[in-house]
């Protein structure tokens, strides 16, 4: 039986990642009105004074740096007196482009933020938690960790990498008290877009792409104001179940956010692999028509 870490009257500890706007931003808002004690990482320094008028604790953390991680764990345990009872690791990034026009090192910029520095934070808040002797361990997933969509091969490789890790980990953590539990949104309302253009921008070479015409498309659908997918949820979403993640004596291994999390993953179990290639690929011409 899995203990909570939530007793009555006992304000809960948490260190959320990547808190600019979107989920995280939501996440930290919620869950400090809920009486938690939050400590929220950004970036960028300007992106601290809409948290901070809420009376949320922020700290700047970037995952590409080491040392900016270690300095944020080190400030996160100063700042609650050793006991961090959660952490949830949701900071991460899109980059859309086909596989064949994405170079190296934009891989690798893609897996340093996703991957490489939300291990290694992670890794710092397990020596803790061991030390404690509890915590909860939260990554912010995706249905794209489960399937894969076209035009989003980095980003697919990194959600399916963070799967991995929190598997692995969860069967090497089984005889403590530190749970490890993946959150997996479809759409859900943030600026992801936006990034995820800005990135496009920046490391894709259109004009020299045998994919140019579905780049025109794609450029259309990152770019659109409002949902540009059907069935898009609102961030608060994503935090009912990391509330549930944090609080509950049985905190689930995987929780889908959104219908087509649900319904990807029943496909995937159902399906042939070719059959649910043809539905990805018929939902890929669809959205780059």
């Amino acid at each position: 039986m899995c203990k909570s870490p939530i007793a009555p009257g006992y304000h809960p500890n948490i260190l959320i990642t990547g808190c600019s706007s979107g989920i995280g931003f939501s996440a930290a808002k919620l869950l400090h009105q809920r009486g938690y004690n939050v400590v929220a990482t950004v970036r960028k320094p300007q992106d601290t004074l809409t948290l901070q008028q809420l009376g949320i604790t922020t700290t700047e953390l970037d995952l590409t740096d080491s040392k900016s991680i270690t300095a944020a764990v080190e400030f996160t345990l100063e700042h609650f007196n050793g006991q961090l009872d959660a952490l949830f690791n949701n900071a991460s990034y899109g980059q859309p482009g086909a596989v064949e026009d994405l170079s190296r090192d934009v891989l690798q910029q893609q897996f340093e933020t996703n991957v490489f520095g939300t291990q290694e934070l992670t890794n710092l808040v397990i020596a803790q938690m061991r030390k404690q002797g509890h915590g909860r361990i939260i990554y912010n997933s995706s249905v794209l960790g489960l399937v894969s969509m076209a035009y989003r091969g980095a980003y697919n490789a990194s959600k399916y990498a963070i799967e991995g890790l929190a598997d692995t980990l969860r069967l090497e953590l089984y005889d403590t008290d530190i749970h490890i539990s993946l959150i997996e949104p479809g759409p859900i309302t943030s600026k992801f877009r936006a990034n995820a253009f800005i990135k496009y921008q920046q490391n894709i070479e259109k004009e020299k792409s045998a994919h140019k015409a579905t780049y025109n498309a794609m450029e259309q659908r990152l770019t659109k104001q409002g949902p540009a997918a059907p069935f898009t949820l609102p961030p608060e979403a994503v935090v009912t179940k990391l509330i549930h993640a944090i609080e509950s004596k049985r905190p689930k291994i995987r929780y889908y956010v959104t219908f087509p999390t649900y319904l990807f993953a029943t496909l995937k179990r159902l399906l042939p692999h070719r059959c649910l290639d043809w539905v990805l690929i018929q939902i890929s011409a669809a959205e780059n028509k």
